[in-house]
């Protein structure tokens, strides 16, 4: 895991103002981060408000939430959403198996021990976690991967897997959000 885990996410600089919003969707919500940028008018000191949209996920559509009981996300969010910081990159939303869970913990990534200084509740089988890509793809060499949620697993894992792959592993209900 990583030495800090980041509660809110900056994408402004210092100059830009930063105004946090929350819209419901489904069980679980979106964040948006509204920027204050300047107008491109010369003539203007005015700022407008740009909202900086929600990402999408590996079958190109927004991206949904993954889990908020336990809460996941790299940012604690619901969301297997990626940004500054996230050197794991939490992207991939899957449901742990309890073999899978034993092959993280056999590579040194025990992810059944609660850890309440990282905000880490420790998962059980079933249980719904937006996991890093590289540990899915160790775990599908393998022949571990737990199965995956496809509307809640971010695009950027693309980057690393095949979607052919992450289909493979699809859940059969993969825009559910677990309680």
């Amino acid at each position: 895991m990583m030495s800090t885990m980041p509660k809110t996410v900056s994408r402004t600089s210092p100059s830009e103002v930063e105004q946090r919003g929350t819209i419901e969707n489904h069980d679980c919500p979106i964040h948006l981060h509204w920027q204050s940028k300047p107008n491109p008018s010369k003539h203007s000191t005015a700022s407008r408000i740009y909202p900086n949209p929600m990402r999408t996920n590996v079958l190109g559509t927004a991206l949904t939430c993954c889990c908020r009981q336990p809460m996941t996300g790299f940012y604690r969010d619901g969301y297997c959403r990626t940004g500054p910081g996230d050197v794991g990159l939490h992207t991939v939303c899957v449901e742990v198996t309890a073999e899978f869970l034993r092959f993280s913990a056999a590579r040194g990534n025990d992810l059944s021990t609660p850890a309440p200084e990282w905000d880490f509740p420790g998962l059980k089988p079933g249980d719904r976690w937006c996991l890093c890509v590289s540990r899915w793809k160790e775990a599908l060499d393998a022949g571990v991967a737990p199965p995956v949620c496809l509307s809640a697993s971010h695009e950027s894992a693309l980057e690393w897997v095949d979607l052919d792959d992450l289909k493979a592993h699809a859940l059969d209900d993969p825009g559910a959000v677990t309680e």
